[in-house]
């Protein structure tokens, strides 16, 4: 007994010595992202943006490496340089005495770090349909010490309309709410989110809780878009070289699929058990020498059988595995896997164009045959030109997902967790165009005026039909069943670090079935919002 305990207590110094490199994931809601992709886009970094949250210890790195390069940028970027040192500085110093953000608390030295800050904010909106409120609450915090990190978060929240349960068609964050009655009633939601972690020179790995985004874009990703509530998850990081990235997940996903084998009474009542439902994924980065990047990568929904261990190997070829284990013979014997590629390319200063693909299924020898064909993926294509004009970025996107993508016969091995698609936020049978532009006036003072249109097609009806399945030569949206126009105009200022205050008009025309959209915004209907928040 004092062994093991002598041995574990070895190995948590040995975790909290040594060279200083820590990993702790920073919010994607942070606007320092947006910053890092314009110097990124001028040509001034390098950084891959295929896959996000970034650690604070890359950031920092790369506004450090900016610091050289001051008489390269305007006016307006060296402000922003220096306003997000004072907090990503923390990272690249031991000591306090120096001009750094103002945090609840902080505390550093040569062997740890600590920084605590408060969540707090709130906004009113405004429609024809009444007022609705928001109010957050909660803390965050941080902590390194020299190979080790962790981080955490709580968020709690009342709503007085619940804008974006499963079944709404609405690219916020979903919210796995606490009572689901109306949406027009008060209801309150929460949110864990953190992690710990070890870095090593080129790699780190952590036991984690968070929401990832996989894919490039500026509206929302369509391999992994992060709008499903987090989910725990190992994450292996590898970069040997400054060409190669990468990374791999297994997780822990919710099923919301009742395993009746495992419900059972109790004197009170039942006691409800969900069926198991995971996920393993990975993807390799390839960075050229031109500023192209390419990336590829498979995943794979798997339930039923607790941990498979062949998913826990990092560098699988997931629908290999499937094949072995459960079998070709039918699909109701397998598991639910995928393949996604990406590629950046920023060859073109000021101009990052990106676009990515989501593969459901696919069949080479059928592609081009209308009938037969089973092109069952998700295209995202876009471009964003930085500085078009002074602090002027313009964007333009459009996806397309066909008939069937992100589903599974199987319930339990579809491609959602707390039953939010982890992909684009449209589903299947869809496509949309958009449009932004972001004017940045003054030191962080965003102006950005953005329009869309999105249209949906009804959901394919699975069957098996002579002994196969309907999925061939599946038709793209031959009937538009909701569709939605959308304007919106937002002013928002980061006038201290994790300190926001926003605004913004936003005009959406909708039509179609009830479910799509929460009452509060179906029809016709034009909203005002106000708010602020300190930390993200």
């Amino acid at each position: 007994m004092r062994l093991r305990c002598a041995l574990a207590l070895s190995l948590v110094l040995l975790a909290f010595t040594g060279a200083r490199a820590q990993v702790v994931y920073e919010p994607v809601q942070n606007s320092v992202y947006q910053f890092l992709d314009e110097m990124a886009a001028e040509g001034h970094i390098r950084i891959n943006t295929f896959a996000r949250p970034f650690a604070r210890t890359y950031i920092a790195e790369r506004l450090d490496s900016l610091s050289a390069k001051r008489e390269l940028l305007n006016g307006r970027q060296r402000f922003e340089l220096d306003f997000y040192l004072r907090d990503y500085g923390k990272e690249l110093r031991a000591d306090m005495d120096w001009d750094r953000r103002q945090d609840l608390l902080y505390r550093s030295d040569s062997t740890f770090k600590l920084t605590v800050n408060p969540i707090f904010g709130g906004s009113l909106t405004f429609n024809e349909n009444g007022t609705r409120i928001h109010r957050k609450i909660g803390g965050e915090f941080w902590a390194t010490g020299g190979k080790a990190g962790m981080y955490g978060s709580l968020r709690d929240n009342t709503v007085t309309h619940a804008l974006a349960l499963p079944q709404y068609l609405t690219s916020l964050e979903g919210q796995n709410y606490k009572v689901i009655v109306t949406d027009n009633e008060r209801n309150d939601y929460n949110e864990a989110m953190g992690g710990i972690t070890y870095q090593w020179k080129w790699g780190d790995v952590g036991l984690i809780k968070d929401r990832i985004i996989w894919g490039n874009g500026q509206r929302q990703a369509n391999i992994f878009s992060g709008r499903a509530p987090s989910y725990a998850m190992v994450n292996l990081r590898l970069y040997p070289y400054k060409w190669l990235d990468f990374q791999y997940i297994h997780g822990w996903l919710v099923s919301e699929q009742l395993d009746s084998a495992r419900t059972y009474l109790t004197p009170i009542g039942n006691r409800r058990v969900q069926t198991n439902k995971n996920i393993a994924a990975n993807y390799l980065t390839i960075k050229t020498r031109w500023d192209v990047d390419f990336t590829a990568g498979n995943s794979v929904i798997y339930s039923d059988d607790g941990f498979q261990p062949a998913y826990f190997i990092p560098f699988m070829f997931f629908k290999s595995i499937d094949h072995t284990y459960s079998g070709t013979g039918s699909n109701e014997l397998g598991q639910n896997a995928q393949m996604f590629f990406d590629v950046s390319v920023r060859s073109l200063r000021k101009v990052h164009f990106y676009g990515s693909v989501f593969m459901d299924e696919l069949n080479i020898g059928n592609m081009w045959d209308r009938e037969m064909h089973t092109n069952i993926w998700s295209v995202k294509g876009g471009a964003t030109w930085f500085n078009a004009l002074p602090n002027v970025h313009l964007t333009a996107e459009y996806v397309r997902t066909a008939p069937w993508t992100y589903r599974h016969q199987i319930e339990s091995t579809t491609f959602a967790s707390n039953d939010f698609n982890l992909g684009h936020y449209l589903g299947e049978n869809a496509d949309e165009l958009y449009f932004a532009a972001v004017w940045r006036p003054w030191r962080n003072l965003v102006v950005k005026g953005s329009a869309w249109q999105a249209r949906k097609g009804p959901e394919h009806l699975y069957e098996i039909i002579l002994g196969n399945a309907n999925v061939t030569g599946l038709p793209f949206m031959e009937e538009v069943i909701w569709q939605q126009r959308g304007a919106q105009m937002s002013l928002q200022w980061e006038a201290l670090n994790g300190l926001l205050l926003f605004s913004q008009l936003t005009y959406l025309d909708s039509a179609g079935p009830d479910q799509y959209m929460p009452r509060y915004l179906r029809g016709s209907i034009w909203s005002l919002e106000a708010g602020f928040r300190i930390g993200w």
